[in-house]
């Protein structure tokens, strides 16, 4: 499909806290237009469409994974399988009521909406957002999904039923990716979580020139096209 480009306003805009704007819609053409531009939509059922782009932006360079010792020994124990684009909607749905749990004693939302969920269903179809599933005996226990434009992934979320099935999913996309000689991994905020995997904050403008090669009227890739169903004990990235 051809994008309609949509500009957002100059990055410049946003505020200490990375907003940039607010309102428009979660088309596919919005969507894939507001990520060539480093900007991404973040908001609860209760706001409008809010649009962000943060200075620094958390990354992941796909060769600096970190493997723990832990997390090594469970990839040895090869207990997981992993697939690509086989379950994106119940990946979305996952993410969402993970949301809505950990805010089980707030009184707010899970940012992934229906609007949200919906948005990414109709970018999946499209053929730029894709999901990563952990099955352990079958059955689904973490995963996570994103979107891909050029040699850039742009993470959303994830969820684990079981210990470790979320960074194992994060660890497959990895090795996907670099195997596919992708760039990065737009992680969005700071998460103490993500740097303990080997995520680093980098300066806005040094992510926009990453992104400055990306042609969005390209057709999206077969990204699941040789997606391994498992993944190999390495040695271990520390």
């Amino acid at each position: 499909m051809m994008i309609d480009f949509v500009r957002f306003p100059d990055l410049i805009d946003a505020n200490q806290d990375g907003l940039l704007a607010h309102g428009g819609d979660l088309t596919p053409d919005t969507l894939v237009s507001a990520y060539a531009q480093g900007i991404f939509p973040w908001f609860n059922h209760d706001q409008p469409i809010l649009w962000w782009s943060p200075d620094p932006r958390l990354v992941l360079y796909p060769q600096d994974f970190k493997t723990s010792k832990s997390l090594q020994k469970t990839i040895r124990a090869q207990k997981f399988t992993f697939s690509c684009d086989r379950e994106f909607n119940q990946i979305v749905s996952a993410c969402a009521l993970r949301g809505l749990t950990e805010h089980a004693d707030e009184s707010i939302d899970t940012w992934i909406g229906v609007s949200m969920q919906q948005a990414y269903q109709h970018l999946h179809q499209a053929g730029y957002a894709h999901s990563i599933e952990v099955w352990q005996q079958k059955k689904l226990v973490g995963g996570l999904y994103g979107v891909a434009l050029g040699k850039v992934f742009f993470g959303e979320s994830m969820f684990s039923r079981v210990n470790d099935a979320s960074k194992l999913a994060l660890r497959a996309l990895c090795d996907h990716l670099s195997k596919n000689n992708f760039k990065i991994i737009d992680c969005q905020v700071a998460s103490d979580h993500l740097f303990s995997l080997g995520a680093q904050e980098i300066p806005r403008a040094d992510f926009v020139q990453i992104l400055s090669n990306i042609d969005i009227q390209q057709a999206p890739r077969d990204f699941a096209n040789e997606f391994p169903a498992t993944i190999a004990a390495q040695t271990v990235k520390t």
